[in-house]
């Protein structure tokens, strides 16, 4: 019981690692995930370590994100050394030289692994449950042809990444869509083998 609770309090600290990335705290960012280790989000897809040279890129430009989040709801597999982790969070974000910014209610799906004794990010995927503008200096026009191209739930993000320079790819998990019952479907089978 007691390693267990040390398991769920690093990772805990993990999650909450997060915060790296708003900081522009690069290699404690890095230090996250495994040196496999992969995530998919809404502009980046692929190896933990090129997101955060991904990440460096946005942090230099006009686009801004915080990320508040929650405590992670936590399975581990039966040899204790693979969890599932969902974690609510909410993404902040603005463009200071376009004057918009939205707000996102996410949940962080992750699969994380202990190697060695210490837990890091295996994959790190999204659901997306809500989004919607903010303008911090008053009301500006929205091209109502970009932001229609995405889903509801995450429009006001893909719009601002897009318009900032960061486009989006593909179509990304939101709640209860069939991509949402894949990646948990997959991840069950992930925790399992």
């Amino acid at each position: 019981m007691q390693n267990q609770l040390q398991d769920r309090q690093q990772l805990n600290d993990l999650m909450n690692g997060w915060m790296h990335r708003d900081l522009g705290e690069w290699d404690q960012l890095r230090d996250l995930f495994h040196p496999d280790g992969t995530i998919e989000i809404t502009w980046f897809e692929g190896l933990g370590s090129d997101f955060v040279d991904g990440s460096m890129r946005m942090g230099a430009s006009d686009l801004r994100t915080k990320h508040l989040i929650a405590s992670p709801e936590v399975t581990f597999n039966e040899a204790g050394n693979k969890a599932i982790l969902q974690t609510n969070a909410i993404i902040i974000a603005e463009n200071v030289k376009l004057n918009i910014g939205c707000e996102c209610h996410n949940r962080f799906y992750d699969m994380a692994e202990k190697r060695d004794g210490v837990w890091k990010l295996f994959h790190r995927q999204s659901v997306y449950d809500i989004g919607t503008f903010t303008f911090p200096l008053g009301p500006v026009e929205i091209d109502q042809a970009i932001v229609t191209k995405y889903p509801r739930e995450y429009a006001a993000l893909a719009y601002l990444l897009e318009q900032s320079g960061f486009p989006l790819g593909r179509v990304f998990a939101t709640r209860g869509s069939e991509l949402e019952a894949k990646m948990k479907v997959e991840g069950k089978r992930w925790l399992a083998a």
